[in-house]
């Protein structure tokens, strides 16, 4: 067995202290979903990153540049619009202090808002869940030269994600996130000089790899690479414009100016680490290319597995395997946790009981925690690519919920029936396209885009263009409806 595995195991036993350790701190439901509101902008720099950086990044992003090689930055490029947009709310964000985007959404747009903007959330952090299982399968198999399968793995990824979660929610989420995302940018700093030399440098990998993974948009960008290109970016900027872990992260800290704070080192760290995972994939993959089939989609997934075990020193090595295992470990902690949250709180202890004790309330979300985790657990078991996958959660959750939720914040016109028409165009739009791409011939739905057209772009229309020309047609929210948001100077 690789000495690899042993020291990633040691880290995790490391992990399950401190996550026991800060367990026993948490004596409410405040505690458990926002840490208390308590954390230092320091800490949250970290637990952002860390929640935005996951195996969409070090797997779907490796995939991703295996294929497209320095395009797939597109897909990053989305989310540092989207973090430098949030700058400029994370302070409205952290006063409204509550738990849940529900909570946002209700106030605005009436209880269906939150009920339907749970359902659409739990079906997207639900798939971001799996994924973060299946990339656990892929380092654990890697790290052990095959002696760990890849279900194994997923069993164990698994494992470890839902006890960490459930032991101590958003306590030791973020004090979880904080040795992991030193680990991340530390990993990434020191091992691209070394993969990027015995790749050869860039005269082998341009020997290596056709012009296309040196341009700015590549030709493999599905039927229209332009539109795919834009398509990936804009899935991941309504994400995280509108991702209730980032949400939840501002709730947890401990003022307005710490929430600001954070998002500046937030969005350094961000795009120094997804640039350099992209730099690691490219030159990796002009290494390994003979040895990758990247028409079975997971394969190339596995390019930045591959550098820390051959391209570097095994110092290092094991320092970026160690980081592809906090991203899992870390963003299905934050993606499982959410979810949770909306059920408790959005569903259970809005419209069924709330009169429960904050005992109650926390051992019924860890319940939940479970339940996710488990359901969670069987899609990782039928995923093909974390790509495809990837990319339906980012656009569901990007479509349904953020057009709404951003108007809510920035648009006064905004009114229930339009917050409300969003939501629910914007999630049946893109299910029936998913669907629909699933079922026609492939020829017709090429990389699961029916007709070539990305499925962001129809579904983004209809939501927008439901809450602008709704609004428009329904009366405009009273100047008290306004005043949560939008208060008088």
């Amino acid at each position: 067995m690789s000495f690899y595995l042993y020291i990633i195991l040691a880290y995790l036993l490391v992990l399950t202290v401190i996550n026991f350790i800060r367990a026993r701190k948490v004596k409410s439901q405040e505690d458990f979903m926002v840490a208390g509101r308590k954390l230092k902008w320091s800490v949250m720099v970290f637990t952002l990153i860390c929640t935005w950086i996951g195996s969409g990044t070090f797997i779907s992003g490796a995939e991703f540049a295996s294929k497209a090689g320095f395009s797939a930055l597109w897909l990053s490029a989305g989310a540092w619009l989207g973090i430098i947009i949030i700058y400029f709310l994370a302070a409205k964000i952290q006063t409204f202090g509550q738990y849940t985007i529900g909570d946002i959404l209700e106030v605005r747009y009436g209880p269906w808002a939150r009920i339907f903007g749970a359902i659409a959330l739990v079906i997207s952090f639900t798939a971001i869940v799996s994924y973060q299982f299946v990339a656990g399968g892929f380092i654990l198999n890697v790290a052990t030269d095959g002696a760990i399968s890849e279900k194994l793995g997923i069993y164990l990824a698994a494992t470890f994600v839902i006890l960490f979660t459930a032991l101590g929610g958003m306590v030791a989420v973020a004090y979880t996130d904080l040795p992991n995302g030193i680990i991340i940018v530390l990993a990434c700093l020191l091992s691209v000089p070394f993969v990027y030399a015995a790749a050869g440098g860039l005269q082998a990998a341009h020997q290596s790899l056709s012009p296309g993974y040196f341009s700015v948009i590549n030709n493999q960008f599905g039927a229209h690479p332009l539109l795919k290109a834009l398509g990936y970016f804009l899935s991941t900027l309504f994400l995280l414009l509108g991702v209730q872990s980032m949400y939840q992260k501002f709730y947890s800290a401990r003022s307005p100016k710490d929430a600001k704070k954070a998002v500046i080192f937030w969005t350094i760290g961000t795009i120094f680490v997804e640039t350099m995972v992209v730099v690691i994939a490219v030159f990796s993959y002009s290494k390994f290319k003979d040895q990758i089939n990247l028409n079975i989609p997971k394969e190339g997934g596995k390019v930045v597995l591959l550098a820390a075990r051959n391209l570097v020193p095994p110092p290092i090595g094991v320092l970026l395997l160690g980081a592809a295992c906090a991203v899992v470990i870390s963003t299905g902690m934050n993606y499982l946790l959410s979810p949770s949250g909306n059920l408790i709180h959005d569903i259970y202890q809005r419209f069924i009981n709330n009169s429960a004790d904050d005992k109650k309330l926390v051992a019924l979300q860890k319940i939940f925690i479970l339940i996710i985790g488990v359901i969670a657990f069987f899609f990782a078991l039928r995923l093909k690519s974390v790509l495809a996958m990837s990319y339906f959660a980012y656009t569901i959750y990007g479509v349904a919920i953020t057009p709404a939720l951003i108007a809510a914040l920035a648009w006064k016109r905004a009114t229930k029936a339009g917050g409300l028409a969003s939501i629910i165009s914007g999630t049946v739009v893109t299910i029936a396209l998913k669907v629909l791409a699933e079922v026609l011939p492939p020829d017709r739905a090429p990389e699961g885009d029916p007709w070539g057209i990305p499925l962001i772009f129809p579904a983004l229309i209809v939501s927008i263009g439901s809450l602008i020309i709704v609004s428009l047609l329904t009366k405009r929210p009273e100047e008290k409806e306004l005043e949560t948001f939008f208060p008088h100077k």
